[in-house]
C-alpha cells in the first residue's frame, strides 16, 4: 500500500472520529486532500447513532476511490512524450552538483499507454567516433533504456528489458517523479552510476518538459 493512501486513510478515519487527531495528522501528511473533506462526505450519509464502525468503513470506502482516481489521473498526466531541459548529478560526499552531460545536453523519455517507457539522454557536444576509444567514451555520454514502468504513489518504477548498460537489464529502476504543469521534475536514488563510477555515491536531478 503507498504511503498516500495510507495518509488519507488516517486523515479521514481520524476526522471522523473527531477531537485533535485530525489536525495532528493532516500537519504530518501535509495539503494533499483536506480530511475535513472527506469527512464532511462521510457524515453527509445517514448512518444510525453508535455505528461507529459503519461510518470508519464508509471513510475507508470513500478514501479509496479518492485515492484510486488521483493515481489513474497522475498516470494520464505522465503519458507522452517529454523533451529534456537539463541534467545535474549531486555527490553524495560533498553535496557538490555538476552539469555531467554538459550545460545544454539532449534526450527524450516516452510514456505509452500500454504501460511501457523509453529513456534517451545524450551528453553535450557529442562527435562521430573515429578510434575504438572514441567509441567507449561515447558511453559516458550516453543513458539509454526502455522497460515496463508503474507508479506508486510519487515513483514510477521501471522493469529494464532492454538498456545501454547489461548490469540495468532485469533490475527495477525507480525514480521519484513531479508533475508541475508543463514540467516533469525526476530525482533517481543515491547509486554509483557507471557514466561516473569515479564520483562515488551521486543521484541524478533531471527535468523535462512536455514536447509539443
Amino acid at each position: 500500500m503507498s504511503g498516500r493512501l495510507i495518509n488519507l486513510i488516517t486523515q479521514s478515519v481520524a476526522a471522523v472520529m473527531g477531537g485533535n487527531a485530525a489536525r495532528d495528522a493532516w500537519k504530518e501528511t501535509g495539503p494533499r486532500m483536506p480530511a475535513k473533506t472527506i469527512a464532511g462526505a462521510i457524515r453527509g450519509v445517514r448512518i444510525a447513532p453508535g455505528k461507529m464502525m459503519a461510518k470508519v468503513v464508509w471513510s475507508l470506502s470513500l478514501v479509496c476511490l479518492m485515492a484510486g482516481a488521483t493515481f489513474a489521473d497522475d498516470r494520464d498526466r505522465l503519458l507522452g512524450i517529454w523533451k529534456l531541459v537539463s541534467y545535474e548529478v549531486e555527490v553524495q560526499t560533498t553535496g557538490q552538483k555538476e552539469p555531467v552531460m554538459g550545460k545544454n545536453p539532449t534526450g527524450y523519455v516516452v510514456f505509452t499507454p500500454e504501460g511501457r517507457v523509453f529513456f534517451a539522454l545524450t551528453g553535450e557536444g557529442r562527435k562521430p567516433a573515429k578510434t575504438v576509444d572514441d567509441r567507449a567514451n561515447l558511453l559516458n555520454t550516453l543513458v539509454a533504456y526502455t522497460g515496463i514502468f508503474r507508479l506508486e504513489g510519487d515513483k514510477w518504477i521501471t522493469k529494464v528489458d532492454v538498456a545501454w548498460n547489461p548490469e540495468w537489464v532485469g533490475t527495477e529502476q525507480s525514480r521519484i517523479f513531479k508533475l508541475d504543469g508543463e514540467r516533469l521534475q525526476v530525482l533517481t536514488p543515491w547509486r554509483v552510476m557507471p557514466n561516473w563510477a569515479d564520483r562515488g555515491m551521486t543521484r541524478s536531478i533531471v527535468t523535462f518538459e512536455r514536447s509539443k
